[in-house]
């Protein structure tokens, strides 16, 4: 099943059901000693049984296997809401760097996405989902069971990416319903114009949500790759500019790296978890690192 843990390999992998719940499956089976229990995409584990411990906390199953007695820990009835946020402005159509079938930041998100999706449904977990670009607003309201995680499938599959970043006060009717016992992942790029996305994630944050930010980058963003004389392209507002690739390298890499840095300065500001997730990466290790910095807050 790991074959499809690879970038290029799920680029010509059209079922994200499918992918989901293999990636999902594969990152639980990588869990040492650890069930899918708890709230908010938790895991829970086994420790020894103490004087004091209820004896219906006690995993009898384990016990005919190991003659040891194991305790379960925070098995209980989940009532947090997953909230999905996608970024699906156009710069989040940057392929990955080795990509011939199109493989982009935007199919990486979905999918990830969609695996979070998977796991919060077998903890059960309400999923509700929020696409955002200038041109279209996806919105699926927080609700528990297999159907809502079907919509959103269904919703994840549908969402086309627009121009840009849509400005806060279209979204305000909606962040209201976000901020009841939740926990909030958001992926994007946070390539901005003027201030619209931290504007947001500014209005995401309450004592009653938390919220895991992961940006997503690519090699060739990372290491400036280029050669010779190179057009570049906004995605966004078209603007293109020629520049000569060993002339412009070095500052680039130095306005990456304090772009880089206000953007975690200004989440950290927020109480929000910042990581970099790389889309020519396995989705698995990006997977591991973002629900990694979930558990951190806890």
């Amino acid at each position: 099943m790991e074959q499809f843990l690879d970038p290029l390999v799920l680029a010509r992998v059209k079922d994200m059901p499918l992918v989901a719940k293999t990636v999902a499956q594969g990152f639980l089976h990588g869990l040492h000693n650890s069930v899918k229990r708890g709230t908010g995409i938790e895991f829970s584990q086994y420790r020894a049984y103490e004087p004091g411990d209820a004896l219906s906390n006690i995993d009898w199953k384990l016990f005919a296997r190991s003659d040891r007695y194991f305790v379960r820990e925070a098995e209980r009835e989940s009532n947090i809401n997953i909230w999905l946020v996608l970024d699906a402005s156009a710069s989040m159509l940057q392929q990955a760097s080795h990509s011939k079938e199109g493989w982009n930041k935007f199919d990486y998100a979905r999918h990830l996405l969609a695996t979070i999706a998977y796991i919060a449904h077998q903890q059960g977990d309400g999923l509700g989902l929020l696409g955002l670009s200038s041109q279209n607003l996806n919105f699926l309201p927080a609700l528990p069971g297999k159907q809502q995680w079907q919509k959103c499938l269904l919703q994840l599959s549908e969402v086309q990416a627009g121009d840009v970043f849509p400005d806060s006060a279209i979204i305000q009717n909606h962040l209201a319903k976000m901020h009841h016992n939740a926990v909030i992942f958001v992926v994007s790029d946070f390539y901005e114009h003027n201030n619209e996305i931290f504007d947001f994630m500014g209005s995401l944050s309450s004592h009653k949500t938390e919220v895991v930010a992961l940006q997503l980058e690519s090699n060739d963003e990372i290491t400036f790759p280029y050669q010779g004389h190179i057009r570049f392209e906004d995605r966004e507002t078209k603007q293109q500019v020629l520049v000569s690739a060993k002339d412009v390298k070095a500052d680039y890499l130095e306005n990456r790296l304090a772009l880089n840095q206000s953007i975690s300065e200004r989440l950290a500001a927020n109480n929000i978890q910042h990581i970099q997730g790389n889309i020519d990466e396995p989705l698995d290790k990006t997977l591991h690192q973002f629900l990694s910095a979930r558990q951190k807050v806890l």
